[in-house]
């Protein structure tokens, strides 16, 4: 079955649903038209039922693999990629300061309806990334933002959330990730050492992207047991 992408519903889901009209009445989004809305929701069909959803069929025929240490993508997962940064998808609703669209994350969210539509596999990548640039723009410092931001948010890098271990699921209290001081930066920005066990990382790794920042859940040294005790650490 040929994958196309519901513009009708979405449309009207935006319109009536969502309050997309008065997220443009309301002055927030100057540049936003009802016009520019339909062109943007074009193409990204055009790009989710041409490029994102063929990958489907072959990626059941021939599967990511580890490869003499290093985990290849199915054909076509690599480009895929490519056309999704090159098109600006990846930055549509972050800030413009870092590079983003500024466009509301409305909008966003029906390009990921439309992703996981055309290949749930292709795009659970995308949405990681996502989470983590919400993250790092929630709780990091300057330098990680500045460091970060700009290439995550473009796309050219990746992010993931690792929180999984063999002994600990949706339940985290029992997390024993460790993150043991490891002095400092010029700038007077700690680092540490992180060391345990992580397990069903999504997208954990990939050749898709230069580079892949994980969000590390562990505890320092002195935490005290269960959720309260867990820390957020970058480890590019």
């Amino acid at each position: 079955m040929t994958y196309k992408t519901p513009l009708r519903d979405m449309r009207f889901a935006l319109d009536q649903m969502a309050g997309l009209p008065g997220l443009m009445r309301s002055g927030a989004y100057p540049d936003l038209s009802p016009d520019m809305v339909d062109a943007i929701l074009s193409e990204a069909a055009k790009y989710c039922d041409e490029i994102v959803a063929p990958l489907n069929a072959e990626s059941d025929r021939r599967p990511t693999r580890l490869e003499n240490g290093i985990v290849r993508t199915s054909p076509g997962f690599k480009d895929a990629y490519r056309h999704y940064v090159d098109g600006g998808w990846n930055s549509l609703a972050f800030p413009e300061e870092w590079g983003g669209q500024g466009l509301p994350g409305t909008l966003a969210n029906a390009l990921v309806d439309a992703l996981n539509g055309a290949s749930m596999a292709f795009a659970i990548g995308t949405t990681l990334t996502t989470g983590a640039v919400k993250a790092i723009l929630h709780a990091g410092t300057d330098r990680q933002k500045k460091t970060y931001l700009p290439k995550m948010v473009s796309g050219a890098w990746t992010g993931t959330m690792n929180l999984t271990e063999p002994q600990s699921g949706s339940d985290l209290s029992g997390l024993r990730a460790k993150a043991e001081p490891a002095g400092a930066d010029p700038d007077g920005s700690r680092r540490y050492k992180i060391s345990g066990q992580k397990i069903f990382i999504t997208y954990g790794d990939h050749d898709m992207t230069e580079n892949i920042v994980h969000l590390v859940l562990a505890r320092l040294p002195d935490a005290p047991e269960g959720t309260a005790g867990i820390s957020m650490f970058i480890v590019p």
